[in-house]
């Protein structure tokens, strides 16, 4: 059990490690340069965001679990495990488009506690733990209230919708925006400024620690494709697809795609 000073706690590293990392990444994206030598910049500012968060972060007796960084196993045998993505949505960053995100999530028992998502491009901050609840740009938010899809906002993977991977549920009475980072996406329905998004393809922990955490403190729903058991810190990292809405739409979201949750 968590008290509500040491989730404060939690939730002020946190922001501050954010704040830190989105001044280290925040200008990169604007860099009038060529592609490839875009492409080298992003690759350094992703490993520099991952150092910095790790130094913010990490203190002893806690374990790391970083996209950049080699998994050291010792995380299996901690309680308290941070789970961070230094840059989400890499291939949107690249393109020069405004959703990508850093995302640090905070795993306690092998449960998303808390977690920070923040998109440097749109200076958007999503902060939130189970029993504090989400802030949007350090305001108090709520998943949201809609109880059908009828005129509902659903964000889907850009690369999913560009394969054709939704093409099924286009022509629905919902709206359906493509969009890159899963936990920007997931950030935006904690904050209920869009009412569900669902990813198809498997997921690693680092993109979804926190953004499952966003969603689950803000009053929304969270499960993975397939039934599988909600359990983050495992050996294996990758994870089934993921759907998220706000709790009145739930059963219908899950009825839309197959899935009995």
């Amino acid at each position: 059990m968590v008290s509500s000073s040491a989730e404060r706690q939690y939730l002020a590293r946190i922001e501050h490690s954010l704040e830190i990392a989105g001044n280290i990444a925040g200008n990169v994206g604007q860099h009038n340069i060529d592609y490839e030598l875009r492409q080298e910049v992003i690759r350094d500012t992703e490993l520099r965001v991952s150092r910095v968060l790790r130094e913010t972060l990490l203190e002893p007796g806690e374990g790391w679990l970083s996209e950049e960084d080699p998994d050291d196993r010792v995380r299996l045998d901690c309680e308290v495990v941070w789970v961070v993505d230094p840059v989400d949505g890499t291939k949107e960053l690249i393109d020069g488009l405004a959703e990508w995100s850093i995302s640090v999530g905070l795993v306690i028992g092998g449960i998303p506690l808390a977690g920070g998502v923040y998109n440097p491009a749109t200076r958007e901050l999503f902060l939130g733990s189970l029993n504090l609840g989400v802030t949007y740009n350090r305001r108090q938010v709520r998943a949201g209230n809609r109880t059908n899809l009828d005129g509902a906002l659903v964000l889907a993977s850009r690369q999913e919708f560009i394969r054709g991977e939704w093409a099924r549920f286009q022509n629905r009475k919902f709206s359906i925006r493509p969009t890159g980072s899963i936990a920007y996406k997931l950030g935006l329905v904690s904050a209920g400024l869009a009412d569900a998004t669902w990813t198809l393809s498997p997921k690693n922990e680092w993109d979804v620690a926190a953004g499952v955490a966003l969603v689950r403190s803000s009053g929304g729903r969270v499960s993975f494709l397939g039934n599988t058991q909600f359990q983050f810190n495992q050996t294996e990292t990758l994870l089934p697809g993921l759907v998220a809405s706000g709790e009145g739409i739930w059963k219908e979201v899950n009825c839309l795609l197959g899935h009995h949750s």
